[in-house]
């Protein structure tokens, strides 16, 4: 059967199809969930600092890791020292800690020779195929930039977060290895040898993933360094480990986003040119990086925020790296200026819970467990 008033009859069977498939479009697109329902729009700096606080405390719970912030003055680091290997420049400490009350993690920590203190310090963080030791290796796509920073009087700390399983119940993946990464900050900042104030991160591929994660969650950290990242969660849903995926999040941001939590603290993105068109190009970089930019001009820091686009690969551009941390932790110091004294680990730990970046609800510091003895004593010989 045809219908139709026109020169052109349709056929009802033709018709019947074509209603059906509309019907099963429109129900479709209104069961899609609404995605990145948190993205940042330009606003006061008041508003984006709101914007900010607020985006954390949602992230927390998808992350799992409300309970673990809100208790964590009351997990001890209950240092361990397992190793100690002197270098030219440094010393490098292999040490056992408190993750959670259950879980205890291995980090490695180089801490520069004869130098005056306290220091600035970075998280160094690997990416997939890696581990805490491949941050130091100079013959390999991270340029060994742990150890050219221990080299330049930076105290560097590592850790192994390129896991593929979830440690205990209850948590996530991307979680897991935020919180581990978070432990290292806490692990610096009582360290008589650091300066609270200078602490940085930086990392490639997952590592500056995570970079991004430990820039944007904790404001401890004042200039974070992302290499081989910068896309948007599109590109990442195709020929791409699904591990950064976790229930929610892109209901609520895209990566972009996640980087603007860093306003108006210091931010550097890098992305090689020869970077294969599927993983991360500099043009796909380069859109995501003109939103976060809003943030900090928004948060009045404009020039605190940029995009390298190197003419290497998938790897860590090293000269670069080392001139953005020098500009922004590595404070010249009066050859006059006294070496300040050290706190006890005790008070250096108390001191950062007063300041806890994540204190959502009362500003009180909780007790804290004491630290059993000092982490220069506690060597174990293995």
């Amino acid at each position: 059967m045809k219908i139709g008033t026109g020169r052109t009859p349709v056929n009802a069977s033709l018709l019947c199809v074509l209603m059906t498939i509309a019907c099963f479009s429109t129900v479709a697109l209104a069961q899609e969930p609404n995605l990145r329902t948190m993205k940042y729009t330009s606003r006061s700096a008041d508003a984006a600092q709101q914007w900010q606080r607020e985006v954390r405390a949602r992230l927390l719970p998808l992350l799992k890791l409300d309970d673990l912030v809100a208790g964590r003055a009351q997990i001890a680091l209950d240092p361990r020292v397992i190793r100690i290997e002197g270098k030219d420049t440094y010393e490098q400490r292999e040490i056992e800690i408190n993750a959670t009350p259950q879980r205890r993690i291995r980090i490695l920590v180089a801490v520069p020779k004869n130098v005056k203190r306290p220091c600035p310090a970075v998280v160094c963080i690997h990416g997939h195929g890696g581990d805490r030791r491949s941050v130091h290796d100079k013959q390999s796509i991270y340029k060994g930039f742990a150890a050219e920073l221990a080299a330049k009087s930076y105290v560097t700390v590592s850790a192994d977060v390129g896991q593929h399983k979830v440690y205990e119940g209850n948590r996530t993946l991307m979680g897991e290895r935020l919180w581990d990464l978070m432990r290292c900050v806490d692990y610096l900042v009582a360290m008589p040898d650091v300066d609270s104030k200078r602490i940085g991160c930086a990392g490639l591929s997952l590592g500056g993933e995570m970079a991004m994660w430990l820039g944007g969650m904790d404001t401890r950290i004042a200039a974070t360094l992302s290499s081989g990242f910068l896309t948007r969660m599109d590109q990442l849903e195709q020929n791409h480990c699904m591990c950064w995926k976790l229930a929610g999040l892109r209901e609520l941001v895209d990566f972009a986003d996640i980087y603007a939590l860093a306003a108006p603290r210091a931010l550097l993105c890098q992305n090689g040119a020869k970077e294969r068109p599927s993983q991360f190009p500099p043009a796909i970089a380069k859109k995501a990086m003109t939103e976060i930019q809003v943030t900090y001009a928004d948060t009045g820091k404009p020039h605190n925020v940029a995009l390298l686009v190197h003419d290497g690969g998938h790897e860590i551009a090293l000269t670069s790296l080392l001139e953005f941390f020098d500009k922004h932790l590595m404070q010249k110091i009066d050859i006059d200026r006294r070496e300040p004294p050290r706190k006890s680990i005790v008070q250096t730990i108390l001191a950062s819970a007063a300041s806890c970046p994540f204190a959502i609800g009362t500003a009180t510091a909780p007790a804290i467990a004491p630290a059993t003895s000092a982490i220069e004593n506690t060597i174990c010989r293995n």
